[in-house]
């Protein structure tokens, strides 16, 4: 170990073996770990490094081996053996060593956070790489405070049926529920979930995060969860798998003929083609062909292959007609003036749909028309 002689001094060894005091030892401690870990070690001299990192591990003193740990806290150098006996030390041992060491296998944290207690469940939550396997170890066995800790942390790959266990699992946690939904990407699953448990938290995340208007997070969060489906389906560019988002809602039993009609009412004919293409089990290239037939025959067979009620199909023809019949024009507020429009028209034809969706596009089209007041009363001022 030459390089490592010629960076340590007699004194440094003596300091470490024979010090008066804590104090001293780990001040040697931590040079000679900065030394071994910058030096280029041979595979021999490796062995004697990791020789001299056990007898730091095996010191009485809780500073000298809290310096180990600290100042190789992310590090390859440490032998596995000693960055799980460290692991079980004290606290201001364990934890730099837990929060950081690549050393640990995923089998090797699974079984800290099954035994380990909170604060070392919160340590390896908030590790710089997190797996799906220890993410869904933490869900499903860690505390409250390390589930918030693992959701908030970007760096923590997850499975969306292990999002879907936090949320259940922690429904009634704002913490909780509040760190999953300031995560960069979500599931549309997920969102979806969130919306029916939307605190305050969860609204302001909403508002300042995913840029939805106030009125719009304000229905999110008192639970008007059909509504609400709708509304996120609006921030089209924030749900990129319409069929998984749909096949979700069939899966849940809320891919209701109400929530098409009501998606269909503000121009939403993705999610109509894939809706109707999942109730009718109808490929989606197949399902788009019979919607848009120019003939009456197609909407008809492929909407009562979807088990729709009859009783709306008038309803669902003048909206798709309409839709036809309207194009964006590429102006200003394009998207909310077809909206409306869309909105006007639709509710113009004589439909036969329940009270409470002619009532929600109403509303619909008040916010709309209010928005759009807005607007032209600002570029006025």
């Amino acid at each position: 170990m030459a390089t490592t002689r010629a960076a340590l001094t007699e004194e440094d060894i003596r300091t470490l073996v024979r010090g008066a005091t804590p104090d001293e030892r780990a001040l040697a401690a931590h040079k000679i770990c900065r030394t071994l870990d910058g030096a280029v070690l041979t595979e021999a001299d490796r062995e004697r490094a990791h020789e001299i990192l056990r007898v730091l591990a095996q010191d009485a003193a809780e500073l000298v081996r809290a310096a180990l740990s600290t100042t190789l806290k992310a590090s390859p150098l440490v032998p596995r053996d000693v960055a799980l006996q460290l692991a079980k030390d004290v606290e201001c041992v364990c934890l730099p060593i837990l929060g950081a060491s690549p050393v640990f296998t995923d089998a090797d944290l699974i079984e800290i956070v099954r035994i380990g207690g909170p604060v070392r469940q919160v340590a390896v939550a908030r590790r710089p790489r997190v797996s799906q396997a220890l993410s869904q170890a933490i869900v499903e066995q860690g505390c409250e405070r390390a589930v918030e800790a693992v959701c908030a942390n970007d760096n923590a790959d997850f499975a969306e049926q292990t999002l879907k266990a936090a949320v259940e699992r922690f429904e009634a946690s704002d913490r909780v529920l509040t760190a999953i939904a300031y995560r960069r990407v979500l599931p549309p699953a997920v969102t979806e979930k969130l919306v029916r448990l939307a605190s305050d938290q969860v609204r302001d995340h909403l508002l300042n995060h995913h840029q939805i208007p106030a009125d719009l997070a304000l229905e999110i969060a008192t639970a008007a969860a059909e509504r609400a489906t709708v509304d996120l389906v609006d921030e089209a560019g924030r749900t990129p798998d319409v069929k998984g988002f749909v096949s979700h809602l069939h899966r849940n039993s809320r891919l209701t003929a109400s929530l098409l009609l009501r998606a269909l009412a503000h121009g939403h004919m993705t999610f109509l083609e894939w809706g109707l293409a999942e109730l009718a089990s109808v490929p989606h290239h197949r399902t788009w062909l019979m919607i848009h037939d120019a003939g009456p025959l197609g909407l008809k067979a492929i909407y009562e292959r979807a088990g729709l009620p009859a009783r709306l199909y008038s309803a669902f023809r003048a909206g798709v007609d309409t839709y036809h019949s309207m194009e964006f024009d590429g102006g200003a507020r394009d998207r909310e003036r077809f909206q409306e429009r869309m909105l006007q028209r639709f509710l113009t034809q004589p439909l036969t749909a329940a009270r409470e969706d002619v009532d929600y596009l109403l509303d619909k089209m008040d916010r709309l028309s209010d928005a759009a007041r807005e607007v032209h009363m600002a570029a006025r001022a």
